[in-house]
């Protein structure tokens, strides 16, 4: 079956289930196919083929709301309802987004990126459902990672005690969130998995009589329930169903009916198989397969090599990190559910009492942290920028209000690229910048990410928080310069007619621009972004000189607006200051260059700025 000609879900109604599965079949070479030439979430798609298919067969989106957490792997989603053609375009700029979108299809019916969003969205959903006379279904798809997470306990909670609300939860339990899941909920599923009184009752489920085989699959499900009394989705309110076969697309149609035809609110626990049908993906535990890039199917390997020591930020960070446990320094790492993306891997392998992995929950590992530090012990807490969103008012009212000496490792700083809007970590030096007692810094390369880190722990008492973006970058020296003893800025070049005021990637660019052009420029490294360097803003402020400040995040809140609001609070003259930053707007996928680009970041457009500039003087 060629899945390419697709146009909506309306043909699985009359599909049987042989024809469903040839279809899973099909779906499942076409997102291999594809993925290894796009990149893209792979095992999490892989995982759920099946139990999409079943859900559209038996549901009726978009008037049945399909609600995906995250919405990562809505891919066979995406195909069924008419997008197959435009997965060439699959997270490239201006092409199909590798997450839910409202403006793509009317059968998206709610958009994220961040997990855990789904449960409360389905008791919205199902509010206005029965406000509006309770026709359709609302239909909530979440994995067991995104169960860690409060916003999802919260959402049971509500629901739990809405007699009148009837959402189906359906539990895609794949044993991973991106890697193996932790804590005591996953422990629980595992354990209503493999229990022996479950296994009994399907075991006995089979030796029925041939007379009751019609009804095996529902007298199955009742030996369940028997045999497993009494599950924590009972005791919030739920049915629970379950565990039910995953890829069993007869099992998952007949389940799905049943909740369907249920008027209340209930819970399906779907067990899966992550990367289910590629090999290297299905043997992935640590997630390397969970978003890939480009790779060739046959051999695993990516298609483009990666140039001899180059190194990512989050490895520069982790060499650092293990550098200091080598020594037998005291810290903890605490990490939300990023051990691989962070580059921890190895560093877990080797310290694994030093790593504590607290699961897809930003709130709890910043609360959990400053515990840590008010009890003496040094914490690094790696958390992208984007999520660290989720953990605004721990790091405020728990972490920076008592003064606690947490670092954060603000990965993924700055435009992220390929996952868009909800990932650019653009808005983090605004949210951040007006918290007392806060310290933010961010490297220009790995020698000041050494000193900085350094800084971070050994000379800093209390917050800090380092920025690092997703980029790589050769690695030359990772330990040599001066120790940084203060809130400092550095001027790189002496004389210039006008002032360029950067930092981190973008202070690196900048510097190999002015050098390869031999611009008259004054470049400052903005390597404190606060406290302020003040004596740098003065010097700034008195040059005379036009002054340019370039920053990929939002221009609200950002180091130029600190640096005027420096400026005017002491009397300091501001004229001719000029920003290169974000809009006030959310920004799109596509390549960072193709965004810097869009945006008047990239090279070709600074060097325009940088000499019209010059020759205004």
């Amino acid at each position: 079956m060629d899945v390419r000609g697709i146009q909506d879900p309306a043909f699985l109604k009359t599909a049987t289930i042989g024809e469903l599965r040839e279809l899973a079949s099909a779906i499942r070479v076409f997102l291999i196919e594809n993925i290894a030439e796009t990149g893209g979430h792979l095992s999490s798609n892989l995982g759920v083929v099946e139990l999409t298919i079943a859900l559209h067969k038996v549901f009726d989106s978009p008037s049945d709301k399909l609600i995906f957490d995250v919405g990562h792997q809505a891919y066979t989603h995406k195909i069924l309802t008419g997008r197959a053609p435009l997965f060439p375009t699959l997270r490239a700029f201006g092409g199909l987004s590798g997450f839910l979108k409202r403006s793509e299809s009317i059968h998206d019916v709610w958009e994220a990126g961040h997990s855990s969003t789904a449960l409360a969205a389905a008791a919205g959903f199902e509010t206005i459902r029965v406000a509006q006379g309770g026709k359709g279904r609302t239909v909530a798809l979440v994995g067991d990672g995104s169960l860690n997470s409060g916003l999802s306990f919260e959402a049971l909670n509500f629901l739990g005690q809405r007699s009148d609300l009837a959402p189906i939860i359906v539990l895609n339990d794949n044993e991973m969130s991106i890697s193996e899941n932790v804590g005591t909920f996953a422990k629980l599923l595992t354990s209503m998995r493999t229990s022996k009184s479950y296994r009994t009752a399907v075991k006995r489920s089979r030796r029925l009589p041939r007379f009751l085989h019609v009804w095996k699959d529902k007298l199955a499900m009742m030996l369940r329930q028997l045999a497993s009394n009494t599950t924590i989705f009972d005791d919030f309110g739920f049915k629970y169903f379950g565990p039910i076969d995953g890829h069993d697309m007869k099992k998952l149609v007949r389940s799905l009916e049943m909740a369907k035809n249920l008027n209340r609110p209930c819970v399906l626990h779907v067990v899966t198989q992550k990367g289910r049908g590629y090999q290297p993906a299905e043997d992935d535990r640590i997630g390397s397969w969970h978003g890939v890039k480009p790779f060739d199917p046959f051999t695993g390997l990516p298609k483009t090599k990666k140039a001899e020591n180059i190194h990512s930020w989050s490895s520069i960070v982790s060499d650092w990190l293990m550098r200091r446990a080598d020594q037998g320094k005291p810290f903890k790492v605490v990490v939300p559910a990023m051990v691989a993306g962070s580059e921890l891997v190895a560093f877990q392998a080797k310290y694994p009492d030093r790593l504590i992995d607290v699961g897809i929950c930003e709130a709890f590992a910043a609360c959990f942290s400053a515990a840590l530090a008010l009890n003496g012990m040094p914490v690094f807490a790696p958390i992208y920028s984007s999520f660290l969103q989720r953990a605004y008012d721990q790091v405020n009212h728990d972490v920076c209000r008592q003064n606690l000496h947490v670092v954060f490792g603000i990965d993924r700083a700055g435009l992220v690229g390929e996952d868009g809007d909800t990932h650019h970590g653009v808005f983090d030096v605004s949210y951040l910048g007006h918290l007392p007692n806060l310290t933010i810094v961010q490297p220009a390369d790995a020698a000041q990410a050494t000193r900085l880190l350094d800084y971070a722990f050994d000379v800093a008492t209390g917050p800090v928080a380092v920025r690092y973006s997703n980029a790589s970058q050769e690695l030359l020296d990772d330990r040599g310069g001066e120790p940084v003893l203060t809130p400092s800025w550095r001027r790189i070049t002496s004389e210039g007619k006008i002032n360029l005021v950067a930092y981190g990637d973008n202070l690196r660019r900048m510097a190999a621009l002015v050098a390869k052009h031999e611009l008259p420029v004054r470049l400052y490294d903005a390597r404190f972004l606060k406290p302020l360097d003040l004596s740098c803003v003065a010097e700034i402020c008195r040059s005379g000189l036009p002054t340019l400040v370039l920053e990929d995040v939002v221009e609200a809140g950002g180091l130029a607006s600190m640096m005027t609001s420096a400026a005017f609070a002491t009397g300091l003259p501001v004229s001719d200051f000029h920003v290169i930053a974000l809009p006030d707007r959310y920004i799109e996928h596509g390549k960072v260059d193709e965004l810097y680009r869009l945006y008047g970041l990239d090279d070709a457009s600074m060097l325009l700025r940088i000499q019209t500039l010059i020759q205004s003087k």
